[in-house]
């Protein structure tokens, strides 16, 4: 049986300023998307040490994540503005209406990004990563139903869960054509697509507020329909974990409580 390697790091309490509506969204994703390239980095070494190979070096590893982020930009801001851009030279209803205009190009982002995580979903590691995301849900579901932690407890639990971060990419993406029907339609190509990657952030943190007002309104059926669109997307991005996976996600849940709260219930 494989063992559990468990590394834990800790974030330093943000100042006043920095919790501010908004601002705070963008701060927190800043520090999620830090410590999952730690832990990116930690599974790795790990990976090659087990099967005695070299552990990618630090050059490689800024290289990988530097073209994955442009790869990103292009695929979700580049590409749908363009072929948006080209239906508007044959829909010209598209190419007049600001709305019109940024309802198609949001249209093709979502289908791009539904392509993407169908496309991904054929890997054989990447379903593995799927079935983690699941058990991570089951156990956040238990915690907050106070259920014991334990595999029994958690494996009753829904892979599903309304606070996911792939809630939280469609939020995105509806938020993204509302803001970017901002932007005049009389624009250049070039100014269209910078203005974009400038309102990524604000964009990014109104959609951490709905999320998070919909962790505190739960029963509005506003919120309800707010979250539905998310939680039938997440059929693509969890699978049913194993127990062993459960078993991983409980220890990492467990240490994240003794951190912020120091009360764990024993399993």
């Amino acid at each position: 049986k494989g063992a559990i390697h468990l590394k834990i790091e800790t974030l330093k309490k943000n100042s006043a300023f920095l919790r501010m509506p908004i601002l705070r969204g963008v701060i927190a994703l800043y520090q999620a998307f830090s410590i999952g390239i730690k832990a990116l980095e930690f599974s790795a070494g790990k990976a090659y040490s087990e099967a005695d190979e070299r552990p990618m070096n630090p050059f490689t590893m800024a290289l990988t994540i530097g073209v994955a982020i442009l790869g990103g930009v292009g695929l979700f801001i580049f590409l749908p503005l363009y072929l948006t851009k080209l239906t508007g030279v044959v829909l010209h209803v598209v190419s007049r209406s600001s709305f019109m205009f940024n309802t198609v190009d949001g249209i093709i982002r979502v289908l791009i990004f539904l392509f993407y995580v169908c496309l991904i979903g054929l890997w054989k590691d990447m379903r593995r990563i799927f079935e983690y995301h699941g058990a991570e849900h089951k156990v956040i579901h238990a915690y907050e139903a106070g259920k014991e932690l334990d595999v029994e407890s958690v494996r009753l639990f829904s892979p599903q869960h309304p606070r996911c971060g792939t809630s939280f990419l469609l939020i995105v993406m509806l938020i993204s054509i509302l803001l970017f029907s901002f932007i005049p339609q009389s624009w250049q190509f070039s100014g269209k697509f910078l203005s974009r990657l400038i309102l990524i952030p604000m964009i990014a943190g109104i959609s951490y507020e709905l999320l998070r007002l919909s962790a505190r309104i739960t029963e509005s059926p506003l919120i309800s329909l707010l979250v539905l669109p998310g939680l039938m997307l997440q059929k693509l991005t969890t699978r049913e974990p194993d127990d062993s996976q459960i078993e991983v996600a409980i220890i990492a849940v467990k240490e994240v409580l003794k951190l912020e709260e120091g009360n764990v219930p024993e399993a």
